[in-house]
This record gives C-alpha cells, structure tokens and sequence, in this order.
C-alpha cells in the first residue's frame, strides 16, 4: 500500500514539471527527483538494517535535484519539487524534527524563487505556501496512522489485561467460596462419624446439613462463574455462626449501627467468610469473636479467636496461601486496608474499608 501511494504521488507532483521539461537534463532531474522520492518514502518506516541512513541520503538528493531544476529552468512548474521535497520530509524527518524541516523546506522554495527574480507574493504564496501545506498534510497523515497504530496496540493490551483481571477474579472467588464450604463440610462429616455410633437422629441432621450446604455451593459456584454473585452480609454472619456451632467454637457477633450501602456490606461478607474458615480450619479456638462497628467511618470489621499460642506475634504481611491475599487486593481496589495479627493466644484478622456506594444492602 505505501509503495502504490509513493508512486501514485510521485505522478501526481511530477506532471507539472514534467509537462515544461524538453531537453535529456531536465529529465535526467525529473528521473533523480521521481526515483529518490520513491525510495526515501519506500524505506523510511523499515530501512535496511546496513542503511539506516538511506532514506535521509535519498531525501538529500531529492533537495538537490529541486534546487537544481528551479535554480535551472525559469518555468514556474519547477516549483513542484518543493512540494514533493516537502512531502518526503514530512514522511522520512523524525516526528519531533518534521515540522521544523518542513518549515525550512518552505523558506528554501522561497529564497530559490526570490534568488531567481521572482516577485515576493509569488515567493511566499506560489512557493512558501503551497511547500507548507504539502508537507504538513504528509506529516499529519503519519501522525494519524502512528496514533491509529497505538490505539490498536492500547486496545489489545486492555483486552489481555481484561482477561487477566476476570481470570483472577474467578479464581479468588473459587478459592474463598470453596474453601470456606469445603471446612464445614468437613466439620459436618466429622460430626456425623462422631454422633453415628450413639446419636443417629444429630448424625441424619448434620448429614442434611451436608446436603444442603453441597447445594448451596453449587449454586454460589454458578453465579461466581457467570459474574453475578453478590454475598450478603447477614447470610455470612449466620452460615459463620452455624459453622462455628458445628466445629463445637462458641460464637459472638456485636454490631453497631445502621445498614451499609451495598458494595461496603459485599466486601465485609469476604472478610467474614474468610476470617471463619481460617478459625474452623487452622486455629483450634474455644471462642469466636465477630465484631461489626458500622457507626465508623472506616467502617470495621474483626474477626477474632483464642486459638493455639502462636510462635511469633504481630501483624501478617504476607501469607502462603491465596485468602488473605485476595483480601488484600478486594479491600485496596477499594481504598481499604486488611490486617492480620497473630497474638500471644489466638489470631486477629480486621479490616477497614469507607463507606462505599450510595444504595443501602438489607
């Protein structure tokens, strides 16, 4: 395509000068201005790596063959070289340089047409001008297809990026649902092989509550997949409080204050599924506390137990496993923080986020 428009413009400049040339050296210029041209613009956007400099060189023999034909022939449509000169040097010159040398172009038709006796309006509108135009429309086209070029770029980038971000977001949600329903069924098996033996009424219980709980993951793994699902924080405050009951941990919710807007109470359910997994999983607690002030602004949440004496205390940077860290990346995306603490007796895992949104949840 770039080589049937350089040639095509090569024509189209061509003609006036061609049309006044007679004798074998005004072709001889036109053959050198014409076939320079072509190269310069032919090359310019991949120049052989052993002549990077061949489209600067061809432009330079382009400029001399114009001075050389208008400084030559008195026929005004010697003029036209410029225009082609112009045209190359807003096609080969770097992008930041082009418009300078276009301008430069443009002063050089009109000193060659006042050196030559030519009247100063026909320097500045038949030469400076027309020189001008040609170049800055070929440096603007350039610009245009570099931005296009960009644009295309920046779209396939936000795409890949887009993908990645729903690959995360699926797999943080899997982690946090199926994490969180596997442990109580885990704890709800073991209840049932403990009462089997001597309560089998408690064990068919439990063994529904299995059931129930299978159903409901299946049905939470369907909205996570299809991007839909929106927890509630009441509903994790009571499946926490049954979960907790199971694994034979007392449990204490204290709330304050109204109703979060939605977004806010969506982000607290995550940090309450978490904070209990990880206490019927990993902490061997006696007692669960579930605090919720949202009277404050940040809003807190803390999940708290008394759990088997930890090796070290103070706050949890990092963790090996995926939870907190997708925690961490829920609460930051909204201007919230996520602490994790380890204490002489027990884990405390609180978070802080604003009171995001404007519609009130349940």
């Amino acid at each position: 395509m770039a080589g049937i428009w350089a040639m095509g413009f090569t024509a189209l400049l061509l003609l006036a000068p061609a049309s006044a040339a007679h004798s074998g050296s005004e072709w001889a210029i036109l053959t050198v201005a014409g076939v320079s041209f072509a190269g310069a613009v032919l090359t310019s956007r991949r120049p052989p790596p052993s002549a990077r400099f061949l489209p600067a060189v061809l432009t330079g023999l382009l400029a001399a063959a114009a001075v050389t034909g208008n400084a030559a022939y008195e026929a005004t449509e010697w003029r036209t070289l410029f225009s082609l000169l112009a045209v190359a040097v807003g096609v080969v010159a770097p992008l930041r340089a082009a418009p300078w040398l276009v301008t430069a172009t443009a002063v050089l038709s009109a000193t060659v047409v006042l050196v030559r006796g030519g009247s100063f309006d026909a320097a500045l509108w038949g030469a400076a001008l027309t020189t001008t135009l040609a170049g800055i429309t070929a440096y603007g086209f350039r610009r245009m297809g570099q931005i296009i070029e960009e644009l295309a770029r920046t779209r396939e980038q936000l795409a890949a990026a887009a993908v990645s971000a729903e690959r995360l977001r699926f797999s943080r949600d899997l982690h946090d649902l199926l994490g969180h329903t596997l442990s109580m069924v885990v704890v709800k098996a073991e209840a049932v092989r403990r009462l089997a033996p001597r309560d089998v009424a408690a064990a068919v219980r439990h063994a529904e509550d299995i059931e129930a709980i299978g159903r409901q993951a299946l049905t939470e793994v369907r909205e996570a997949v299809t991007g839909y699902r929106d927890a509630s924080l009441a509903y994790e405050l009571d499946t926490a409080r049954a979960a907790l009951a199971a694994a034979g941990i007392d449990c204490e919710v204290r709330e304050s204050g109204p109703a979060l807007p939605r977004e806010a109470d969506v982000l607290l359910s995550w940090v309450v599924r978490e904070g209990v997994t990880n206490v019927v999983r990993h902490s061997g607690a006696r007692r669960c506390v579930i605090t919720l002030r949202r009277d404050l602004d940040p809003v807190l949440v803390e999940v708290s137990d008394d759990g088997a004496a930890a090796e070290t205390g103070g706050e949890v940077e990092e963790e090996n496993g995926s939870g907190l860290r997708g925690l961490r990346e829920r609460l930051a995306a909204a201007g919230g923080r996520l602490r994790a603490t380890r204490l002489p007796r027990g884990f405390v895992l609180a978070a802080e986020i604003p009171r995001l949104g404007g519609d009130e949840g349940p």
